[in-house]
């Protein structure tokens, strides 16, 4: 028998224009869907044996790090897709850089989705394709996952949760409560695009340029990083609550004073004038492609000359340094010379951001 005889034929493409509850039920209808929208766009072996779960060889685990990385998220955002991104990108790259700040490298995501009934099956088709673009440009396979499916008016379309499993290299150190004083400040672009490119999708701002979401996967970046300075003390990604709230997070497990400086920030001019109308604050904006780094000092500058070098750090900036005290505190130096507390949010700017 030839080796075309003895591959599977295809799943059959699903007949159904819209999610209707039937493919939530655990028959048939489930089995097609999940065949044809996740297996077919996914397609990797360790999903396609549809079993309960994915097994995965421990010998190169071990073989590649000395740690295991786990993380998980959910994506609920509003609307499904915006300038630069959708929320299929958006859970596969935010997964990957909460393993990725971690040094970790990321291998393997989960994907569980909640479908709202009625939701076309193209847009889900849609979201599967950018999932696996998304994932095979950072090098990682989604190898399980579970479908449910809720009834009309239960859900906004669709939720996705995502996890995620990494493996950190032996020496890696990297928690926010190691920075020190002394320690530089670096973040790798501009504040606040994504949440500038929600907005816009959601036509809450009107602006004649279009700002895109910096929605991208951070892996490889953060290993260029790495290559510079094995011993980055803290690394996070500047998510919900933006750098304001990192910076807070960073000074209080580390009991040190994070000191930025307001002109150092780099910023489109475009969501610095919508910040400005709307009141808003670019330090506590969601990013889905910014890190925020301590480094010590003696490093910074090799470790911005290589972020700059790269294509996801082109507007790198050190924004300021780690100082003794006051401990647990973010002090920002203003653009009129005087000084402010940065604060941690109560609650958050813009709902459903991601």
């Amino acid at each position: 028998m030839n080796d075309a005889a003895e591959r599977p034929a295809p799943p059959a493409r699903l007949r159904d224009t819209r999610i209707n509850l039937s493919h939530g039920s655990g028959g048939k209808a489930m089995r097609d869907l999940i065949a044809d929208v996740f297996v077919g766009s996914f397609d990797n072996p360790l999903l396609a044996a549809l079993e309960d779960q994915a097994l995965l060889p421990l010998g190169p685990l071990a073989a590649a790090g000395d740690r295991l990385a786990f993380t998980t998220d959910s994506y609920v955002v509003h609307p499904l897709f915006f300038p630069g991104g959708d929320i299929g990108k958006l859970a596969v790259a935010g997964t990957v850089n909460d393993l990725a700040v971690c040094g970790a490298r990321p291998l393997f995501l989960s994907c569980a989705v909640v479908l709202e009934e009625g939701l076309p099956v193209d847009v889900l088709r849609r979201v599967a394709a950018s999932m696996q673009s998304t994932a095979r440009a950072a090098g990682v396979q989604i190898v399980t996952g579970d479908t449910k499916v809720v009834e009309r008016g239960a859900a906004d379309k669709m939720f996705i949760n995502t996890a995620g499993i990494g493996i950190v290299p032996a020496g890696i150190q990297i928690a926010a409560r190691n920075a020190q004083p002394g320690d530089a400040i670096l973040i790798n672009g501009n504040l606040g695009d994504h949440g500038a490119a929600i907005l816009i999708a959601r036509n809450e701002l009107a602006l004649e340029a279009a700002i895109p979401s910096d929605c991208t996967p951070l892996y490889d970046l953060v290993q260029t990083m790495l290559a510079v300075c094995p011993d980055i003390h803290c690394l996070r990604d500047a998510t919900r609550g933006g750098v304001a709230t990192v910076l807070n997070e960073f000074a209080q497990a580390s009991g040190t004073c994070m000191r930025i400086t307001e002109t150092a920030l780099p910023l489109r001019n475009e969501v610095r004038g919508a910040c400005e109308i709307l009141g808003l604050d670019p330090l506590y904006l969601a990013n889905e492609g910014k890190l925020v780094a301590v480094v010590p000092r003696q490093h910074a500058d090799a470790v911005l000359a290589a972020m700059r070098a790269h294509r996801d750090g082109a507007n790198a900036a050190m924004i300021g340094e780690v100082c003794a005290g006051p401990a647990g505190s973010v002090i920002m130096r203003t653009g009129f010379g005087g000084e402010r507390i940065v604060d941690m949010l109560v609650g958050e700017q813009l709902p459903r951001i991601c």
